[in-house]
């Protein structure tokens, strides 16, 4: 049976564009066929670009790097997205019951859901195998296990969302516009909401 394959892509369609905003913040990141949209549609401008281009049946043009959008974009300020891979991080890969820290962790509902427990931050931890199993699906207070720190939402932080959209480092061109980016070890604040 022959699978349908992806036409080829040259490199340069693959990268990633930097987007900011009117007044030169940061907003995101998208791919380059998007970027090269709002650009021929004069909803952004090009600011730096990639040392290739990128051809049609009609036009060639440079591969942008980093764009600017034309209008000010108003934007709420982004929540951390509720994942098992943003809990592992809010916790340090750590199971808040015995303290272990693993890569081998499960998800653990402290309230569990067959008791009326919610899927939210503050009631979702990491857990190694055996405490989780420890716990099964009783109240911490009938399984006799207390929680190392109580859970919290994370606040997201200055690059949140450029940062969950990226998966390797990023362009030089880009450093000049978002100072400190790479060292930023996470994509968000480990402080509580309390703080």
């Amino acid at each position: 049976m022959s699978q349908r394959s992806e036409p080829h892509q040259p490199a340069a369609i693959r990268r990633m564009v930097l987007v900011l905003n009117q007044n030169y913040e940061p907003l995101n990141v998208c791919n380059m066929r998007r970027a090269i949209g709002l650009v021929l549609h004069d909803k952004a401008e090009i600011l730096d670009v990639y040392q290739s281009s990128i051809a049609t049946s009609s036009r060639t043009f440079e591969a942008p790097c980093v764009i600017r959008l034309s209008h000010l974009i108003r934007r709420p300020h982004p929540r951390v997205k509720l994942t098992r891979r943003e809990i592992f991080i809010r916790d340090n890969y750590t199971c808040q019951y015995c303290g272990v820290h693993t890569g081998d962790l499960t998800i653990d509902h402290i309230v569990p859901r067959s008791r009326g427990g919610e899927h939210s931050w503050e009631n979702l931890v990491s857990a190694c195998r055996s405490c989780n199993h420890r716990k099964g699906g009783k109240l911490l207070i009938d399984s006799k296990m207390r929680l190392r720190r109580e859970p919290f939402e994370p606040k997201a932080g200055r690059y949140y969302t450029i940062q969950r959209r990226i998966n390797s480092s990023v362009s030089d061109a880009w450093l000049r516009f978002i100072p400190g980016f790479e060292q930023m070890p996470r994509a968000y604040s480990h402080s509580s909401a309390s703080d």
